[in-house]
């Protein structure tokens, strides 16, 4: 019995309009849903990455990387999660924070090394970079605090090593 877990899909494609209609497309048709997706150029001039985190088993991973091949534009397509990897993910908070809540809410922002890059009369905007499970514990500890706006990048992720 194969067992649905989250995957990190790497794909080089041709920076080309219509390609990441095409890749998300494929996902739509097929049932999946995208937990996340972030698009880049990369290291190579014309080239953009797009890493896709998404859930499902073994078998149909394997599926929608043979049908993203399958696409005009697509160069290569690799499943990162199965190699030791980085993954890291942006995200930027607004919270309610009262002159008097300021100290107390810094202390929770350094604690997970995230950082008040705005200051409002009453809020304050927390940049945090991290792992999802670091970017979610992070926000659950805010929410008290009344969270007014919240934007995450999605994903980007790399194998380690060479």
């Amino acid at each position: 019995m194969s067992t649905h877990r989250q995957h990190t899909i790497a794909i080089l494609v041709q920076d080309q309009p219509g390609v990441l209609q095409r890749v998300s497309g494929l996902f739509g048709r097929r049932g999946f849903n995208i937990d996340s997706i972030t698009v880049g150029h990369c290291e190579e001039p014309g080239l953009s990455r797009m890493i896709i985190v998404t859930t499902g088993d073994e078998r149909t991973i394997t599926q929608v990387q043979h049908q993203l091949m399958k696409l005009i534009d697509v160069i290569e397509v690799s499943n990162i999660s199965t190699n030791p990897m980085v993954a890291r993910e942006l995200a930027l908070i607004k919270v309610k924070a009262e002159p008097a809540q300021r100290p107390e809410l810094v202390g929770v922002v350094e604690t997970f090394r995230a950082s008040v890059i705005d200051v409002g009369p009453s809020n304050l905007i927390i940049q945090a970079i991290g792992d999802l499970s670091k970017i979610e514990a992070l926000v659950e500890l805010l929410r008290p605090y009344g969270i007014l706006e919240l934007s995450r990048t999605g994903a980007t992720a790399m194998v380690r090593g060479s």
